[in-house]
């Protein structure tokens, strides 16, 4: 375990698997006691004991992102068990993917609320500790999807949303010394991206096979590449870096 974020506290939704987690193991390992934020409380054990395991300080918290009361409830826990927050990451999010002529109005309420609302009840709660102690780090995941794929109208429009509200919140937040980033991942082996696989009636050892050869690394990615991009932004390495999109795709993503 490293200190380069030692004696910061970060707070990371999604957390109990794929890339959340790795994150949270990510910012725990460099030296940050970390609130692993899940939807339930229980399914946030294994991550939780990974990082104390490992020497590192975590509790976790289950919260709905969507739900203004349990946000801010999760953020003023987090606050009471260690002191202070630092680092935000916005990693939570759900998709309901289907062609746009057979998504129902559930299945687009849900992604925005999710992923934008989600993300909008987080930072408000988090900001106002950051901006009082002029130190803070946000970080919102959003996808190469942003750019549009077919089969997912709601959430490349949300994961596009967020690039946007990133931008916002750099420019608003930056003069009292938060920054904010979002970290764009391409094709990474998660839950997620086997559920994607399963949609499109395609063997998740396939799906990712041909993914690999389209990629310019001629592989996919895994959970902790993006961790380390996060990790990075959440340090003060990264202190001159605000507003930005970084691509985490192998490659692929084309200008």
């Amino acid at each position: 375990m490293n200190t380069r974020l030692g004696g910061r506290v970060a707070f990371v939704t999604g957390a109990a698997r794929g890339i959340g987690a790795a994150t949270a193991r990510r910012l725990a390992a460099d030296g940050a006691a970390v609130a692993v934020v899940d939807l339930r409380e229980e399914d946030t054990k294994e991550t939780v004991e990974a990082i104390r395991v490992a020497g590192g300080d975590a509790i976790g918290i289950g919260c709905d992102v969507s739900q203004r009361d349990q946000v801010e409830a999760a953020v003023e826990r987090t606050v009471a068990e260690f002191g202070r927050l630092d680092i935000l990451v916005n990693n939570a999010g759900v998709i309901r993917d289907n062609l746009l002529f057979k998504m129902s109005d559930e299945d687009w309420d849900t992604v925005m609320a999710v992923h934008l609302k989600g993300a909008f009840l987080c930072a408000r709660a988090a900001q106002k500790h950051m901006v009082e102690q002029r130190w803070g780090r946000i970080v919102n995941l959003s996808s190469t999807s942003a750019t549009g794929n077919r089969g997912q109208a709601n959430y490349s429009t949300a994961k596009a949303g967020l690039q946007g509200f990133t931008r916002t919140l750099a420019i608003e937040l930056g003069p009292f010394g938060v920054t904010a980033n979002a970290v764009a991942p391409g094709f990474i082996e998660t839950a997620m991206t086997e559920a994607t696989a399963q949609r499109i009636g395609v063997g998740f050892e396939d799906f990712k096979k041909a993914a690999a050869e389209q990629i310019p690394v001629r592989r996919i990615g895994r959970p902790e590449d993006v961790a380390n991009v996060i990790a990075f932004l959440a340090s003060d390495d990264a202190g001159y870096v605000s507003g930005q999109v970084i691509y985490v795709d192998g490659g692929a993503t084309r200008a």
